[in-house]
């Protein structure tokens, strides 16, 4: 519509002109001694407009020629970044489809032309680690610290990541400890010294690091309390052949942890360990006490306090929470035995085998039965012992 109307136009302001020209009798006289020029006013408008049109066209050759160089580099530039626009969008789509080579080769070709050379150097490092070529992913991650500007976190992350996938911790936790020069490390970052301290056997770092992740929600509390428990339990057992150095470490651990169940169960067994039964005994009641685990349970009965008659009597407590519980009844038989309560302990076992039948429990039930003279008996619990034992295997 808005054509048809600049056509009409047009035409209108033609028709009007020609009217205009037709009925001006005007003339124009142009004197310049000896000459004299005399013309319509109708051609001296036609000259003087050709004139101008004339002058702007040279004017804007001139200008053309002028900037004609410019025009061409910038012209040159733009199809340069076009193509490492489109060598970056092939290299990219090349890796996550898993064609490693390609991405490799189009991300170099984007490096190679200048485009945006520290993210495409980085790109060309993953392809080749994925390739396992690491002398060219590490020619390409110099590239990339040659490049950047003053932010090289990009690099940094990827170069423990790369180092971590190659199983190399120690160098991972240089380019980690290095982040820390550029600002407050976010959650990823710390997963990767997380997973760097592991790998290292470093545990001694590794609970308030799981700590800072749980505050960030970047764990779930359930992994959060594996991962620690974990990393106590390593420590715990490292520190189980020195009695002084599991003394000074033992109360460092926050008390709601020495509470966790599979804390309690790795500190009890460092204690018992160094011949302190009394301590393991006591950190397996405080933790049974704040929350019930089958495990503890059947490691109570496997250390013995000062008193044993006092922690028989605190494990029948817990009897009547748990009167089905099969290690429970496992542990109060073996305290019986120590106090040669055969008869009770005859009755805990009895019970236990009857909850669950366990190779444990009928090797115990064997030796009882033995010390009580009835070697027949003790003879069918050490075979059904021995049958269970390979059938868990």
């Amino acid at each position: 519509m808005r054509a048809l109307f600049w056509i009409l136009a047009g035409l209108a302001l033609a028709v009007g002109l020609t009217l205009a020209a037709k009925y001006n009798a005007g003339l124009v006289l142009l004197f310049l001694p000896p000459y004299r020029v005399e013309l319509s006013l109708n051609l001296f408008i036609l000259l003087l407009l050709a004139a101008f049109l004339a002058l702007y066209a040279a004017t804007r050759m001139a200008h053309h020629m002028v900037t004609l160089p410019a025009y061409v580099r910038e012209f040159k530039e733009s199809r340069r970044r076009n193509r490492a626009r489109e060598a970056m969008q092939e290299a990219l789509t090349a890796f996550f489809e898993g064609r490693y080579a390609i991405a490799e080769k189009s991300a170099a070709s984007t490096l190679a032309q200048g485009e945006t050379p520290a993210l495409a150097a980085l790109l060309a490092a993953r392809a080749a680690h994925e390739q396992r070529a690491f002398d060219r992913r590490d020619a390409y991650l110099a590239q990339a610290e040659r490049q950047e500007d003053s932010q090289p976190v990009a690099r940094l992350v990827t170069q423990a990541e790369l180092l971590l996938d190659e199983r190399q911790p120690q160098p991972a936790l240089g380019a980690i400890k290095e982040l820390e020069k550029h600002g407050r490390k976010h959650s990823h970052v710390l997963r990767l010294e997380l997973k760097a301290l592991q790998m290292a056997r470093n545990w001694e770092q590794v609970p308030a690091l799981v700590t800072q992740l749980e505050k960030r929600e970047a764990l779930e509390p359930a992994q959060a309390a594996q991962l620690r428990a974990n990393a106590y339990g390593e420590i715990l057992r490292r520190k189980a052949s020195d009695e002084t150095a599991l003394r000074e470490f033992w109360p460092k651990i926050p008390t709601e942890h020495r509470l966790e169940s599979k804390i309690a169960l790795s500190g009890a067994s460092a204690f018992a360990a160094v011949g302190d039964g009394q301590t393991a005994v006591e950190i397996a009641t405080r933790s049974l006490d704040a929350r019930w685990d089958t495990e503890l349970a059947r490691f109570y009965g496997t250390c013995f306090a000062k008193d044993v008659l006092k922690q028989t009597e605190r494990a029948e407590k817990w009897l009547p929470e748990h009167p089905r519980d099969a290690a429970l009844l496992l542990a109060l038989a073996r305290l019986c035995a120590k106090q040669e309560l055969w008869g009770k302990a005859r009755s805990y076992l009895e019970a236990s085998l009857a909850v669950e039948p366990g190779a444990e429990s009928h090797l115990l039930m064997a030796q009882l039965l033995e010390k009580l003279g009835q070697a027949e008996e003790a003879c069918r619990h050490y075979r059904q012992s021995l049958e269970l034992c390979r059938g868990e295997r």
